[in-house]
C-alpha cells in the first residue's frame, strides 16, 4: 500500500496534462482532469496496487481479472475512447462511436503526459505511438477516432511537441476537416 507515492505519481500526471492542455487552449479540460482518480474508488485501488512505472490498473487485472478503479474511471472521463461507447439506432450491441475533438486532444495530452510519468528520463516523443500500436486498441475505438490519433501521436514523434501543439491549437481545435489536415500541416511550416 502506497498512498503517498501514488498520490504524487497521479498529481504529477494531472499536473503534466493540464499544461499540456493549457498550451492548446483547453483551460477548463485541463483543471478538471482525472479529478475521479482522486476519489475512493480510485485512489485506494491505485495506492494498493502502486508501482510506479505503469498503471496499478493493470497490476489489479492481474490479479482479479478487472479493475473497478479503471471501470470507474473510463465511464466518467471523456477523454477515453471506453466512453464513447453507445447502441446505435436500429442495432442492439454497444459500438465505438467517434470523440468529440476536444476530448481527442485531451486524450492525446493524457498519453504524452503517461509516458513521461512512467518512462521517465528514458521518454521519447513516439513512446505513446508505439504504446497505441502495441496495446491493439483498434479494435475498440471508433475508426475514425483511432485514425486521427494515429496521425496526431506520428506528428508528435516526427516533428515534436511545439508543432504538435501548434497544431492542434490552429488546426485540430479549429474542426478543420481531418482530409484537410496534412495540407495545413504543410502551410503551417
Amino acid at each position: 500500500m502506497h498512498p503517498i507515492k501514488h498520490f504524487i505519481t497521479i498529481t504529477k500526471h494531472r499536473h503534466k496534462v493540464m499544461l499540456g492542455c493549457f498550451r492548446v487552449g483547453l483551460i477548463r479540460q485541463g483543471l478538471c482532469h482525472d479529478l475521479s482518480k482522486y476519489g475512493p474508488t480510485e485512489f485506494w485501488q491505485g495506492a494498493r496496487f502502486y508501482q510506479g512505472t505503469r498503471s496499478p490498473n493493470a497490476a489489479a487485472r492481474e490479479r482479479y481479472g478487472y479493475s473497478t478503479a479503471w471501470m470507474h474511471h473510463k465511464g466518467r472521463n471523456k477523454h477515453h475512447y471506453e466512453y464513447w461507447t453507445d447502441i446505435p439506432p436500429g442495432k442492439h450491441t454497444y459500438e465505438a462511436v467517434p470523440m468529440p475533438t476536444r476530448y481527442l486532444v485531451e486524450s492525446v495530452m493524457d498519453r504524452i503526459a503517461a509516458s513521461k510519468i512512467y518512462k521517465g528520463a528514458s521518454y521519447r516523443p513516439g513512446d505513446e505511438l508505439a504504446y497505441l500500436l502495441h496495446a491493439r486498441e483498434s479494435t475498440m475505438i471508433h475508426p475514425e477516432t483511432y485514425e486521427k490519433l494515429v496521425w496526431l501521436l506520428t506528428l508528435l514523434r516526427d516533428r515534436g511537441e511545439a508543432t504538435t501543439f501548434r497544431f492542434i491549437r490552429r488546426v485540430v481545435l479549429k474542426e478543420v476537416p481531418f482530409e484537410a489536415w496534412q495540407r495545413s500541416l504543410d502551410q503551417l511550416a
